[in-house]
């Protein structure tokens, strides 16, 4: 098979080993000092995350768990809703930890070589829940910074 296993990223519970791509956007919003030529960045803009990954084989069996995360289903939306108003998805790689996380767009394409290999986009945007939760996720992701490049994977 053409796929390397490489670190996995953990969307939620759902492991994704074969990642092709994993692109994390995050910006600023810009407003004018007044009474000057000059502006400043102020608050950070949503956070996006779109990971590409190949589920190959068995590991096809990550769709409906991943669909599970989208909340297609609108017995499974009404049923997690409460859960979704305390906690986002994390997202967790060897480089970031991102909590609060939820998937606005998912993508499975089926080509015909290899027949036996989906191919998933992901798209997620960050979607705070509280204060806390976002010191929490950022405290991670520092740390992860830190001691990433000194881990074995």
């Amino acid at each position: 098979m053409a796929t390397d296993l490489n670190v996995p990223v953990l969307v939620g519970v759902v492991p994704l080993l074969y990642v092709q791509s994993f692109i994390v956007e995050e910006g600023y919003r810009t407003v004018a000092v007044a009474g000057s030529r000059f502006t400043q960045l102020v608050t950070p803009t949503q956070k996006t995350i779109t990971i590409e990954a190949l589920l190959p084989d068995e590991w096809r069996i990550a769709r409906p768990f991943l669909e599970a995360l989208a909340l297609t289903s609108r017995g499974l939306a009404s049923a997690t809703a409460p859960l979704l108003a305390l906690a986002g998805i994390p997202v967790i790689s060897k480089t970031s930890v991102h909590l609060d996380m939820q998937i606005t767009s998912l993508t499975f394409t089926q080509k015909t070589n290899p027949k036996d290999t989906l191919t998933t986009t992901i798209k997620l945007a960050h979607v705070p829940r509280s204060m806390e939760s976002t010191a929490l996720g950022l405290g991670a992701d520092v740390a992860l910074a830190v001691a990433g490049p000194l881990l074995p994977l």
